[in-house]
């Protein structure tokens, strides 16, 4: 069994942007309510002929140019997405046809905002084991369809976004492990219920968060996981080098900074201009920490998010 590595990384941003102050239009909020809950100033919105695939398609061009590959080199793409263009054929055969890849696996993966670990973790093991060479992964999100948006309960939170990783293969370990879970008891505290049966949409399409369950959890189920992932690897927290979070809600991330010991100039955060674009935030604020060169060669870099299921995970990388 070999390993995997990060090779590239991308990410890609509608033009529109939507503040606080916009929304303020719309509904009774306030930006300084807003902020003060959630952390989030502004976040992107998909132009209504956006579809997830074009989202992605920018990303993964994005992150294959980082990784020096080309179409002909990708062979296996799994894409997470809790807002596929489709019913089927899946957005990862979409946005296969519009790189150009044409041969290889392409499949989707819903686990909500897990679901670019989950999506990681498939792939390593495909070109650890020697199955694939070239593995593109991407998370992309138009969340804001599936917005009500007189609920200012949940309508301030989501964005729309794409972020993608190439995996390679790697002598020295890159994932160094992966550690996922899910509880569907608690499928019930963030959903969207909608279902098309005979051609006709039914039950509520639109996103229901029952805000303090889904807090409590998560503060929980990422401490946990986070620890997991450390003790794994014979670790503690003032090891790394940085905590690359779900982008969810500023109080989430410092709580679970706060259990690991990590000062907030080891944490990434998007999430003030990005809000939460679900399966894409974890990609999004991994390629701005590349980018930027905070991220360098041989950090350690924890990756954790939690999403409806409900489902978690953590990913420690050496980059």
């Amino acid at each position: 069994m070999g390993h995997s590595r990060i090779a590239g990384t991308g990410a890609y941003l509608p033009a529109k942007a939507l503040t606080n102050q916009e929304i303020e239009q719309r509904i009774e909020t306030s930006d300084e309510w807003i902020f003060s809950r959630t952390g989030i100033r502004s976040r992107f919105v998909a132009d209504e002929n956006e579809q997830a695939s074009d989202l992605a398609l920018h990303a993964s061009r994005r992150a294959m140019d980082a990784a020096g590959v080309t179409a002909d080199d990708v062979d296996l793409i799994v894409l997470a997405t809790s807002t596929p263009d489709l019913i089927f054929p899946s957005t990862a055969c979409l946005l296969q046809q519009k790189l150009g890849v044409t041969h290889g696996a392409a499949f989707d993966i819903q686990a909500a905002c897990t679901g670019f670990l989950y999506a990681v973790s498939i792939a390593d093991k495909f070109v650890a084991s020697g199955q694939c060479k070239c593995a593109l992964v991407v998370g992309t999100e138009v969340f804001s369809r599936l917005l009500d948006w007189s609920d200012r309960r949940t309508c301030v939170l989501f964005g729309d976004g794409a972020g993608a990783v190439i995996l390679r293969p790697s002598a020295e370990p890159g994932i160094l492990s992966s550690h996922l879970h899910a509880d569907g008891r608690q499928s019930h505290i963030l959903e969207a219920t909608g279902y098309v049966q005979d051609g006709v949409l039914h039950d509520h399409a639109f996103l229901h968060m029952d805000g303090q369950a889904v807090f409590k959890f998560a503060v929980r189920a990422l401490e946990d996981v986070c620890n997991e992932a450390l003790a794994a690897n014979g670790l503690v927290g003032s090891d790394l080098d940085w905590l690359v979070p779900h982008q969810a809600n500023v109080r989430i991330i410092q709580a679970t900074a706060n259990k690991l010991g990590l000062p907030a100039d080891k944490i990434v955060t998007t999430l003030e201009t990005q809000g939460n674009t679900s399966a894409a935030s974890v990609p999004l604020a991994l390629d701005a920490a590349v980018r930027d060169g905070r991220i360098q060669p041989g950090h350690l870099v924890l990756l954790e998010a939690v999403g409806a299921g409900m489902t978690w995970g953590a990913m420690l990388l050496r980059w």
